[in-house]
């Protein structure tokens, strides 16, 4: 018996985080370091795959318009690589579980008698907008957050973002872009044009660029600075003090004694 065939097969599904390749967790690096093949998507900082040296590197992600694998194909290599190498990460961006089709994932895999794990990753629904300053709570602004797909499966407009509309609760859109000049007229249509909303694009990458404007300006601000997918909307009264929070001048100490590390955070 080989080597490979003689591995027991089990599929990890693995969240990378928001995109900043020290937001990855720990738990994450060490399924990396033991993994035989990895399985990354688009969204996923391409640095942290040198936490995974001796493994096969397999990109499936997905573009709109850019599809590299189906769903379909993707979980057949999931099978196909766990049954001839043993150990394989399949690495999201994000969390697996937040509009990563990870539970889509697990059970078909596990119909096939393969075991499955999950290691949670830091949603970008929330990492993003944090990263420049935008909490998702406050409790002077909003009792709730809403976190809401803009494409459905059928490539429309969610029907939730009817209903948040209506809301005083954060409202962050993932996959919203192609989407913007409908969520605005929606937010329109509730009387809503003064509701303080960013875009966010590239969210805790050093390429990162954002835009901070309310309901009726968005669109133009968006086109003025040239924002474009991968991005994420906030939309609520918690952006309004986006501006503020910015002038804070932040250090973060961490490294034997400490890490000196500047945040240079532009709106």
């Amino acid at each position: 018996m080989s080597e490979k065939s003689s591995k027991i097969p089990k599929v990890i599904l693995v969240g990378a985080g928001p995109g900043d390749p020290d937001l990855m967790t720990l738990k994450a690096v060490k399924a990396l370091k033991k993994a035989h093949v990895v399985l990354y998507d688009a969204l996923v900082n391409e640095s942290v795959l040198d936490h995974a040296p001796n493994a096969l590197k397999v990109f499936v992600g997905k573009r709109k318009g850019m599809h590299s694998y189906s769903q379909d194909q993707i979980n057949d290599l999931l099978v196909k690589y766990a049954r001839e190498y043993g150990s394989v990460v399949r690495l999201k961006g994000g969390d697996p579980f937040v509009f990563g089709r990870g539970k889509e994932e697990t059970d078909y895999i596990e119909s096939f008698g393969i075991k499955t794990a999950i290691i949670p990753g830091i949603t970008s629904a929330i990492a993003v907008p944090a990263a420049i300053g935008i909490p998702v709570t406050h409790r002077k602004f909003t009792e709730s957050f809403w976190v809401i797909t803009g494409t459905t499966s059928s490539r429309e407009i969610s029907s939730d973002i009817h209903l948040a509309a209506t809301s005083n609760a954060t409202v962050v859109v993932l996959m919203g872009m192609s989407k913007l000049a409908e969520i605005v007229e929606i937010y329109k249509q509730n009387h809503r044009h003064e509701t303080p909303i960013a875009v966010i694009q590239n969210g805790t990458k050093d390429e990162e660029m954002s835009g901070v404007g309310s309901i009726e300006t968005i669109e133009a601000i968006v086109a003025e600075k040239k924002l474009a997918s991968p991005a994420i909307i906030i939309i609520g009264e918690v952006v309004r003090g986006h501006e503020s929070m910015l002038t804070y001048f932040t250090e973060a100490f961490i490294e034997d004694d400490f890490i000196y590390q500047n945040l240079d955070i532009t709106p």
